[in-house]
């Protein structure tokens, strides 16, 4: 099994140059070479999230591990190692890659411009999603890190598309450079502390295994804390530092925000829990009340932002500022519910806003407008297209037998239970807000008396409903049983320093 976790790296980078040996007078080869490429990965994902649960043993599985350099300087045997291997939480956000990036596929599957070169870049990003999510090194960590965000400002740059935000108009130019600026921005943070953790281990090594044992001066924990908190933060859609993620959401191409919303934004949150909360958990105890108030503040700021929006898909992207606001206040919470429920809540939210985008991303190729006071009734054109959404939207607001309920759920109680009453109830706020713009969505643009003028609106794509069903399936499987996920989140959490049973 340790070789599945190395094709999982080794399929997204081996099919870059397989889609450049393709002339570009045949974009449809692309297409199916990419289907291929998506649904070996979406198979090796399952594959790995399945046997994790029947292999036996605890802590990481499934190890290889290559020495890169050793014996140099500061460095020791083991120094810096290709290292992989997969643990309870890592194991459901390999499969969420995997669903995400499979449905990707099919919904950029007309895509026209330069299509292999669209093609190179988002399995090059999966590919760096992947090596964060499986690797055990640090300086290999933060490699893969960067691999995942970097194709962000072409993807948007090239194939994304300009709109209109209030009186300005937000270029798809703006959008991609804002977000990379801020996103390359924070990695400094983030690799001053790495070299900072490094330095005061004494071990010699990147190996996160051996830095686990280090013994580190609490001083030392509460000053570099803040610098992951809020290098790692800023991806997760932290306030303040958010502003990024609306605007690179509405400026990239469907498959691309899917990709985005739903996986990338996760790696800021497994950043601060792989990283920060384990081999730093005394700072991550000093720092908890701070990282619950900005979480809490993402969480009511995003809901009532997207309360604001006309525009469906900024409605959805500060609706993805204020869930992961809700994971954020569950990795402060400290306890193992709490917990359980933030890493939950990356998997419901990534399939339940990948979803969406593919909803707002259906309507507009068709209609070339995304704002809902324009629609109305076209439920009677799109009946599959709407139920489609009103899933996505009442996972999102908390539905039982959806998965939002489940993570929301563990977030509540771990939150309540740490002692943070305030948090928990601004949070059942933003949850109540939440229902409120999904409802008047759904009333405003789906249902009513049908707009004339969108009459001659068609169903979606074959491709989009079959994208659409593999992420309801994965909104119901987590849904209606749980188990499965909360038992290898929880085997992991509970061995993570600081965390209260």
């Amino acid at each position: 099994m340790e070789f599945v976790l190395l094709a999982l790296i080794v399929i997204p980078l081996g099919v870059c140059p397989l889609f450049m040996l393709i002339p570009s007078q045949y974009p449809q080869l692309s297409r199916y070479l990419a289907a291929l490429a998506g649904g070996a990965l979406f198979a090796l994902s399952l594959l790995v999230f399945v046997v994790y649960e029947f292999d036996g043993g605890s802590g990481l599985r499934y190890e290889l591990q290559w020495d890169w350099m050793e014996n140099i300087g500061f460095l020791r045997e083991n120094g810096i190692t290709f290292y992989l291997g997969v643990d309870g939480i890592g194991a459901p956000l390999v499969l969420l890659n995997g669903v995400v990036i499979f449905a990707a596929v099919f919904v950029s599957w007309n895509i026209a411009n330069r299509t292999k070169d669209f093609f190179v870049l988002l399995f090059l990003l999966v590919a760096g999603v992947y090596g964060v999510f499986i690797s055990q090194d640090l300086f290999f960590f933060f490699f893969w890190y960067e691999v995942a965000v970097l194709p962000m400002y072409l993807l948007i740059a090239v194939w994304g598309a300009s709109s209109e935000f209030g009186t300005f108009t937000r270029t798809k130019e703006y959008g991609a450079m804002k977000l990379t600026l801020m996103l390359v921005g924070s990695s400094v943070l983030i690799w001053v502390a790495i070299f900072a953790l490094f330095v005061e281990a004494g071990a010699g090594t990147f190996d996160m295994t051996v830095l686990r044992e280090a013994t580190l001066d609490e001083d030392f924990q509460k000053w570099v804390f803040p610098l992951f908190m809020v290098g790692f933060g800023v991806l997760a859609g932290m306030w303040p530092l958010h502003t990024w993620s609306p605007d690179g959401h509405v400026a990239a191409p469907t498959g691309v925000s899917m990709l985005h919303a739903g996986v990338l934004m996760k790696l800021g949150a497994f950043g601060i829990l792989r990283i920060g909360m384990t081999l730093l958990p005394e700072g991550a105890e000093f720092w908890a009340p701070v990282l619950m108030a900005l979480g809490v503040t993402g969480a009511v700021y995003g809901s009532v932002s997207a309360l604001a929006q006309t525009d469906l898909k900024y409605m959805v992207g500060y609706s993805s500022v204020s869930h992961m606001g809700f994971v954020l206040m569950g990795l402060a919470s400290m306890n193992e519910i709490g917990v359980n429920g933030a890493v939950l809540q990356m998997f419901a939210h990534g399939v339940m806003t990948a979803l969406m985008f593919t909803s707002v991303g259906a309507l507009y190729d068709q209609a070339h407008i995304r704002d809902m006071t324009q629609f109305g009734g076209i439920a009677k054109r799109m009946p599959r297209h709407s139920a489609f959404f009103a899933i996505a939207g009442l996972s999102s607001l908390g539905l039982p037998g959806l998965a939002g309920f489940v993570a929301e759920f563990h977030i509540f109680v771990g939150v309540f239970e740490a002692g943070y009453w305030w948090a928990g109830g601004l949070g059942i706020l933003s949850a109540a807000i939440t229902a409120t713009y999904i409802l008047r969505m759904l009333s405003r643009a789906y249902f009513g008396p049908l707009n004339e003028k969108w009459a001659g609106l068609k169903e979606m794509r074959i491709g989009e409903q079959f994208a659409a069903v593999i992420l309801i399936a994965m909104i119901l499987f987590m849904g209606l049983w749980p188990a499965p996920f909360i038992d290898r989140i929880s085997e992991t959490v509970e061995m993570i320093p600081g965390i209260m049973g």
